[in-house]
């Protein structure tokens, strides 16, 4: 049997765990060990007598992979991205972020969740997890947007919605991610972030205004607040814009020379100077220690995925199936923009049963090279290329794309795991009335996915201004 086809049967196999329940990273373990001691044997010729040394290759390949792809150095931005979100929520900076909004927009047709889309955004750029954002808004915004009124349905989902933009906007977690498997650079892709990340918040809010006018039970806006009252409530949010000037400087120095600095020693002074702020906003040793517990789990989480999903990558490489993909995506007799939009497509099935980091690391070794395949190839200059990017560009652009495609993942049922978070927060409120309340946003998400792709300088605007 051929390489390609153990391949195949594998990945049938590992798709099959996931959809019996098995956790992604246990499952993309397994089924990428049982996958390089089957391609070792059969290397052998099926020798009953060489088994056991196929299982002992397999297993010493498998288990170097944590430790030589965990302790890079780029994947320590992600503690520290965590960590500067929850110190702010500690610090109460998400109150202050909220409070600010709601003063500013509230008046408008469901200006509480309006704000919340706001306020969420703002946060999203000290935080880079969406699961925690959307926990920290679950306990701030739903219960103001209950007592005004507001159907709980509409406002969990708003909530839930909402929080996805944490992976967009940096600092991201996702990014870095989607950054360390395909190799691209951290520092353009997190820069790349910016202005989609604000086009989503724009698009979301606009959408709650709509339904808010349509539906006015769905949210009454929230007034009486006089001009004092909103300036007043500024300086109390600003410390979220110093943290984000302070990365921005620190990585990408936009007055021209070398960078101050690496992401993760940007992302590590960011952490720091939000300790300082908690500190001095009076945070006890309790609070401190509930924000470290709560960034070692995630982070463990996130890490766990990763090595589990890295050992099936090993074996994909082994199978030779990422360019066996491209080979086959660059063969169809279709023009490139519909081949993507079929791959999306496919990412929103796959985003039913799967979490997104979980699915962008085990799809993207097979994908991303057939995107790049389609464009024209590394090499190839924006005029001569299939969307209109070179190829330096095309994998920036795509993984903002697939990223925030990825976020569907974490609305959409069954294992949304935002809609289970803001549901775990508030036991009146159901899980399928959070499923229910974010389903509107499946649209707004289409929209902005749309508009990328119409309009890549809204990705590449950034990237192309300040880092060439």
């Amino acid at each position: 049997m051929e390489p390609i086809d153990i391949g195949l049967i594998v990945s049938g196999i590992l798709l099959a765990f996931v959809m019996i329940g098995v956790r992604v990273a246990f499952a993309a373990a397994l089924a990428g060990l049982l996958g390089l001691i089957w391609i070792f044997w059969a290397k052998k010729g099926y020798d009953p007598e060489q088994f056991m040394w196929a299982l002992t290759v397999a297993t010493k390949t498998a288990g170097q992979v944590p430790h030589s792809k965990v302790s890079s150095q780029a994947l320590s931005l992600i503690p520290t991205f965590i960590l500067i979100g929850f110190l702010a929520y500690y610090a109460g900076l998400t109150k202050a972020l909220f409070t600010a909004a709601k003063r500013w927009v509230g008046w408008l047709p469901g200006g509480l969740a309006v704000s919340t889309v706001f306020a969420t955004a703002g946060f999203a750029a000290v935080s880079g997890a969406s699961v925690a954002t959307s926990a920290v808004f679950a306990r701030i915004a739903i219960p103001e947007m209950l007592a005004e009124g507001y159907d709980k349905r509409f406002a969990a989902g708003v909530v839930a919605a909402a929080g996805t933009l944490a992976s967009l906007i940096p600092p991201s977690a996702i990014l870095v991610i989607y950054a360390i498997i395909v190799e691209q650079d951290v520092g353009k892709l997190l820069l790349a972030g910016f202005l989609p990340g604000a086009f989503s918040a724009v698009i979301y809010g606009g959408m709650v205004v709509g339904m808010a006018m349509v539906w006015k039970k769905l949210g009454p806006p929230v007034g009486g607040f006089t001009w004092r009252e909103r300036f007043e409530s500024l300086p109390a949010a600003l410390p979220i814009l110093f943290v984000v000037v302070i990365i921005i400087l620190f990585i990408y120095n936009p007055f021209g020379g070398d960078a101050w600095g690496t992401p993760t020693e940007g992302g590590a002074l960011g952490a720091f100077v939000v300790f300082l702020m908690a500190v001095y906003r009076g945070m006890r040793w309790k609070q401190l220690r509930e924000a470290l517990l709560e960034t070692a789990k995630l982070t463990v989480m996130i890490f766990t995925i990763i090595w589990g999903v890295l050992i099936y990558v090993r074996f994909l490489g082994f199978a030779d199936l990422p360019s066996a993909f491209s080979d086959w995506i660059t063969s169809l007799d279709q023009s490139p923009m519909l081949t993507l939009v079929f791959i999306l497509l496919a990412y929103a099935v796959l985003g039913m049963f799967m979490d997104a980091i979980g699915m962008l690391l085990l799809t993207l070794p097979v994908v991303y090279p057939a995107i790049v395949a389609l464009n024209g190839g590394e090499g190839v200059l924006a005029a001569d290329s299939a969307f209109g990017m070179s190829g330096a560009m095309v994998g920036i652009w795509f993984g903002i794309i697939v990223v925030k495609m990825a976020e569907l993942c974490l609305i959409t049922p069954p294992i949304g795991l935002n809609c289970f978070v803001v549901a775990g927060v508030h036991s009146e409120i159901s899980v399928q009335d959070v499923f229910r309340g974010a389903s509107p946003f499946f649209v707004a998400d289409a929209l902005t996915i749309a508009g990328l792709i119409a309009f890549p300088s809204i990705v590449l605007y950034l990237p192309n201004l300040l880092l060439g």
